[in-house]
């Protein structure tokens, strides 16, 4: 038995370090942008999730500002309690008509939305099928919940209704869950196809569109929308803090849906509402997705460009199917190498190793406000150093 039962802490720590897998953070100065500043140097960003510029928009910057002077810089207490305010139940309203569904509720962030729906879903006399690639919280509610759960392989229809076929009749109800855009590879879920195996096998289907909300779609409603599956039976999860330049999470569907979760998900329940700021940032944000189109038809665009710039250098990604694009890379220390000298050369990228994906890979994501010369310099230094890799 040790004598200092913390120092497990320790090793761990250096078995970190030793994997190759030890993180620290890197303070950011400025509004976030297309640019930003590190230690002194302004970098050209291809690592946030800003899909379309609106975290430093002055409306929202303005509107948070408002909301904060009116209903203070924090809500002091759960919905049910004291914490809900009309710009809560504005903003719901604004997500349901973004959304097309019957009612919407806001949690206080996309990790509790997802761990508080799905465990308020299901149950241990319950199933869980969840892809092997979801995010962290989508794995972390289906544990939460008690259910079974088995994980499909990644975007596999065929194993998806092999695990139906084997194991949803033992089972009272069943939950599929994915996201739609997934967030490491770059690359969407097969909805058409995840649909009808809902349908056929009489369960539950929870999208995760974290990386779709305010991207895909005619009217930036998401993934579901892009697919034409506006106003069907589904669960849309998705956060506010990605293209909607704000924090929080929420969910939307039928009116039965958004009722039952007010009572029962613990995470909604046991939490403090959203700030007013927050809160009314990502309504002005919503407003801003349907007056101005043409930011997410810029974000499109800069997509294609970066495909061309791409096959021209020869460069290979998982996927090229979102403004996410992910370039494989051998292992965690070159990779974070690579990461290095791309911040040397001006560009800031994500890094991404195990085990927060089986492989590593340099992640790019792209923004509306990105230029034309942004990403021409990113294709240049991009194939600049992943030349330095071969020598």
């Amino acid at each position: 038995m040790p004598k200092d039962p913390y120092s497990w802490i320790e090793n761990s720590l250096q078995t970190i370090h030793k994997a190759g897998w030890y993180r620290s953070v890197q303070t950011i100065n400025k509004l976030p942008g297309s640019t930003v500043e590190i230690d002194g140097k302004t970098l050209i960003n291809f690592a946030g999730n800003d899909y379309l510029g609106l975290a430093g928009h002055p409306r929202l910057i303005e509107a948070a500002i408002n909301a904060t002077k009116e209903y203070g810089t924090g809500t002091t207490g759960s919905r049910l309690i004291t914490g809900h305010r009309d710009i809560h139940r504005q903003l719901e309203l604004a997500i349901a008509s973004l959304k097309k569904t019957q009612d919407a509720i806001v949690f206080s962030s996309g990790y509790l939305a997802n761990i508080g729906t799905i465990s308020a879903l299901v149950g241990k006399r319950d199933l869980i099928l969840s892809d092997g690639y979801n995010h962290s919280s989508l794995k972390a509610g289906a544990t939460l919940s008690q259910a079974t759960v088995f994980e499909y392989r990644h975007n596999d229809i065929q194993h998806l209704e092999i695990l139906l076929n084997q194991h949803r009749e033992n089972y009272r109800k069943c939950l599929i869950i994915t996201d739609t855009v997934f967030s490491m590879d770059g690359d969407i879920c097969q909805l058409p196809n995840l649909l009808n195996l809902a349908e056929k096998y009489s369960s539950m289907l929870l999208v995760d569109e974290a990386h779709g909300t305010g991207i895909f779609g005619e009217k930036g409603s998401g993934v579901v929308e892009h697919f034409g599956y506006t106003g069907h039976p589904l669960i849309q999860m998705g956060t506010l803090s990605k293209a909607l330049g704000s924090l929080g999470g929420y969910v939307a569907g039928s009116s039965s849906l958004i009722d039952y979760l007010r009572n029962r998900a613990p995470s909604w329940i046991y939490t403090t509402g959203l700030s007013p700021a927050d809160t009314a940032a990502a309504l002005e944000a919503i407003h801003l997705i349907k007056e101005e189109p043409q930011r997410r038809k810029k974000l499109w665009e800069n997509v294609e460009f970066l495909k061309y710039l791409l096959a021209e250098y020869q460069i290979k990604t998982l996927f090229q199917e979102s403004p996410i694009f992910s370039v494989p890379v051998k292992d965690a220390e070159t990779v974070f190498e690579l990461g290095k000298h791309l911040k040397e050369a001006g560009i800031l990228t994500g890094i991404i190793r195990p085990p927060t994906v089986p492989t590593s890979r340099i992640r790019i994501t792209l923004i509306a406000p990105h230029s034309s010369e942004h990403l021409t310099e990113l294709g240049r230094v991009l194939e600049s150093v992943l030349n330095l890799d071969k020598t």
